[in-house]
């Protein structure tokens, strides 16, 4: 059995990516898609005192041209510093923050690829690290695809050897699943409830928000909090 993740790059997901990521043999970050303008392409939430923020990674957006989401364009070169300086300000009390203070200063103050691509990857695989997540990263552009959307992720399937596909729940709108079981691919949809609560610094509790919110809460504890990291 060999397990196939296709989805689109986020900025610092939250922890059911890293799930999924831990889940697959082989994850495909799906980035010659259309770039979506708000979106977590380029943004995710964390905690504040005043309720939930959005960080968002400005980028370049060429009005309703087709523009994938590999070929976007970071705007403003400042945005790491700012990023890293809002997420200072709301975590410096959280009880493992010093853990992981220098290593995410750093992730950011490195930051400085001019495609969002780029960084997002270099956010996960930084945050795969963490997290002991041995998962080979792949991309899509690395496949010669077809452009049926349903086709295209078989088709990275077969390429990759996989036996099944797992995709999340909103993908059952647009999922083909015939074209899977005429190939002999199995086809699943992570089911995302169940995650434990844990103690987050203001209330209320929320599950999606990024996984930085996780790491400077829990500390090493925070691979308790998942289900499939759990199941390797």
């Amino acid at each position: 059995m060999k397990k196939i993740v296709i989805t689109q790059s986020n900025y610092i997901p939250w922890k059911g990516y890293f799930d999924a990521i831990a889940l697959a043999d082989e994850f495909v970050i799906y980035d010659d898609m259309q770039f979506t303008r708000r979106d977590w392409r380029n943004r995710n939430v964390i905690k504040t005192p005043a309720g939930s923020k959005w960080l968002t990674i400005p980028v370049e957006v060429k009005g309703k041209f087709f523009q994938k989401i590999n070929e976007t364009k970071i705007s403003d070169a400042n945005w790491n510093k700012d990023h890293w300086n809002v997420i200072k300000q709301n975590y410096s009390k959280a009880n493992h923050f010093k853990e992981y203070k220098d290593f995410f200063e750093e992730l950011y103050l490195n930051s400085k690829s001019v495609y969002l691509t780029e960084i997002n990857y270099q956010f996960i695989n930084a945050i795969c690290e963490i997290l002991d997540i041995k998962t080979d990263i792949r991309f899509s552009s690395e496949f010669d695809l077809k452009e049926e959307r349903s086709e295209r992720l078989l088709d990275i399937c077969l390429q990759l050897e996989g036996t099944d596909y797992y995709s999340g729940p909103a993908a059952k709108a647009y999922m083909n699943e015939r074209v899977f079981k005429d190939a002999n691919i199995g086809i699943h949809y992570f089911d995302y409830s169940g995650y434990p609560v844990y103690k987050q610094m203001h209330e209320p509790f929320e599950h999606g928000v990024s996984i930085v919110d996780l790491l400077f809460n829990t500390g090493s504890d925070a691979k308790k909090m998942f289900k499939f990291l759990n199941e390797k």
